[in-house]
């Protein structure tokens, strides 16, 4: 090896203790707060641990004088045997359930605080993590790394006071003899720190490989039938088992990591204890020790082999449960939330404005949308339509800050979006998606979101939304859960469940992403009469794909390539034989229901 890779193998040690350093002190706060529990802990823990040198220290007067008619009492011996495990019994039951209160605590704490981080955090987390990876750290992470991690320390804490109970009964017996087993000790925490590093490095690249496993899972349950539809299942087995070859090669690093501590520290332990019974012969020949004594000071010092072994064995557990903790904790510190201004209102007029608006992408190689300039007056009614990329969907979401302008400024009522409370601007408006999303939750709840529900008023939202007849048959009618992303229901239920809410929100902005594309025609007609009554006296945006969601609107913007192409009425446009007639006379095929947008 040479000089330089010795150098980056210590600076990565270096950085990876650092790091730990910084993550425990980053973790305590959520488990530190609950001092009575600490407190009976640490009691119990320190009782248990002082009842240790008890049962070496018998050996010596049942051994040197006990088999002799002057014996002690022998009915004594198996009482204080009792008492003795009785209590540790005791010590062991109260110190448990103090640190599972401790651990609950903080777990609860600390998932409170992940979700809630979640609820407010910028967007861009979403494209850049998928919802499995962030549901393992809210959900699974922490939980397994609160409860490992304060269960190793306080493990830890008790066998490093066995150990120091056990050594100063040594002491008192045999100082000599201690000292050769106080060399013990060096050895191990020497192996225990250089492989607590290594194994700390690695469950980091572990968790990071489990992620991407999860994520392949999530990807072929979500696509399952284009995967199958194109064939693709050999491909997506191969790409898989690649990544489960790496977690597998990253487990047996670990385990080589970890498994090594106990023979390093059993071997340790049989230099000791061959060198001790060897001291031991010198001293006896000299009458320098007695067999009683001999055999307490050997059973003490067996005794320290099993909690020295669990010191040695607890260093992966802690640097499990650390790195899983923090991995939420960088979730928080790292991923800043929505940034927000002051201003409030209670219902806009809703007149929008978008001035010279550019929209750019992280590593696209053009802008989505470029300097675009728009007024929209309070209740009119704008469609956009273009080639699908054109930019359109990129637009609408510019006003309620779903995407960022790279340039340029949007106003609602003449503030700009940024300098509007975000919960305050998004009060203004209702959101209706070709890509429906419902809550695992009752019909009624999903329609009043984040609202309680009026049900005279649900039922009302959904006569307008042609689904208050399918909603009364089902035997629970409004408190019927509608499963997993409504997956229960058809396409055109869905976007009908979405409408129903959009009617709910009663909102004075109103965007349309295609409404209407999975509704058969008979269907269509009747919703499109409810959206009418809708958008009336409302500021609406429609996306459109489709001729008739777009020829009643009060203007049409043609979008093409990010910018403003056209702009009229349906007939003006036609007649105009732009790009909007190319469009009309190819019957919106470059943009259809199913194609891809921005």
């Amino acid at each position: 090896m040479t000089a330089e890779n010795m150098e980056g193998q210590a600076d990565q040690s270096q950085t990876a203790e650092r790091h730990m350093w910084i993550s425990a002190r980053r973790v305590w706060p959520y488990f530190s707060h609950l001092r009575s529990a600490w407190a009976m802990t640490i009691l119990a823990t320190i009782a248990a641990a002082a009842t240790e040198p008890l049962i070496p220290a018998m050996m010596q007067p049942l051994l040197d004088s006990g088999f002799t008619r002057n014996a002690l009492q022998l009915w004594k011996v198996p009482l204080v045997i009792l008492a003795l495990f009785a209590l540790r019994g005791l010590c062991s039951f109260v110190a448990q359930v103090a640190l599972t209160k401790i651990a609950g605590q903080g777990l609860r704490q600390l998932r409170q605080d992940l979700f809630a981080k979640l609820m407010d955090v910028r967007l861009s987390l979403f494209a850049r993590q998928s919802s499995s990876e962030l549901a393992n750290k809210v959900v699974y992470e922490v939980q397994t790394g609160s409860f490992m991690l304060v269960d190793s320390v306080m493990s830890m804490f008790r066998n490093a006071l066995t150990v120091l109970a056990l050594l100063g009964y040594l002491l008192y017996l045999n100082w000599k003899l201690t000292l050769v087993v106080a060399f013990l000790i060096p050895g191990i925490a020497i192996v225990m720190r250089i492989l607590t590093k290594r194994l700390y490095s690695l469950v980091q690249a572990s968790q990071k490989a489990t992620d991407s496993l999860a994520y392949v899972v999530e990807e072929n349950v979500l696509a399952h039938r284009d995967v199958r539809l194109h064939d693709a299942q050999a491909s997506q087995t191969r790409r898989f088992n690649h990544l489960s070859e790496v977690l597998y090669r990253l487990s047996i690093k670990s385990a080589v990591a970890s498994s090594a501590m106990a023979p390093i520290t059993q071997m340790l332990s049989a230099v000791a204890l061959s060198t001790v019974i060897s001291v031991a012969l010198v001293q006896s020949s000299g009458n320098g020790t007695t067999v009683g004594g001999f055999v307490s000071f050997l059973t003490a010092m067996l005794m320290l082999v099993a909690p020295i072994k669990q010191l040695s064995d607890v260093a992966n557990p802690i640097t499990r449960g650390l790195a899983s903790v923090e991995r939420g904790l960088d979730m928080m510190q790292d991923t800043p939330n929505e940034t927000q201004g002051n201003h409030a209102q209670g219902r806009a007029t809703g007149r929008v404005e978008f001035d010279s608006v550019s929209v750019q992408y992280p590593g696209a190689t053009e802008p989505a949308v470029q300097a675009l300039s728009l007024s929209i007056a309070p209740g009119e009614t704008i469609a956009l339509v273009g080639a699908s990329g054109s930019g359109k969907t990129s637009l609408v979401n510019l006003l309620p800050r779903f995407v960022e302008a790279s340039a340029g400024a949007v106003t609602l009522d003449g503030v700009d979006v940024r300098q509007w409370q975000l919960s305050s601007l998004r009060k203004q408006m209702a959101y209706v998606s070709q890509h429906v999303v419902m809550l695992n939750d009752s019909i009624a709840a999903n329609i009043a979101l984040g609202q309680k529900p009026d049900r005279a008023l649900v039922h009302e939202c959904l006569r307008a939304a042609n689904l208050d007849s399918f909603v009364t048959q089902l035997p629970q009618g409004l408190d019927t859960l509608v499963g997993h992303n409504a997956m229960q229901l058809s396409g055109g239920q869905r976007q009908r469940l979405a409408i129903a809410r959009a009617l709910y929100k009663d909102a004075p902005v109103l965007i349309l992403d295609e409404a209407t594309s999975a509704l058969d025609a008979e269907s269509e007609r009747a919703i499109q009469e409810a959206l009418d009554r809708l958008m009336r006296n409302r500021t609406t945006l429609i996306i459109a794909h489709r001729l008739s969601t777009v020829q009643h609107a009060d203007r049409i913007v043609v979008m093409d390539h990010g910018r403003i192409a056209e702009i009229g009425k349906h007939q003006e446009l036609l007649s105009g034989g732009g790009l909007y007639a190319r469009l009309y006379n190819a019957g919106f095929a470059s943009s259809g229901p199913n194609a891809g947008e921005t």
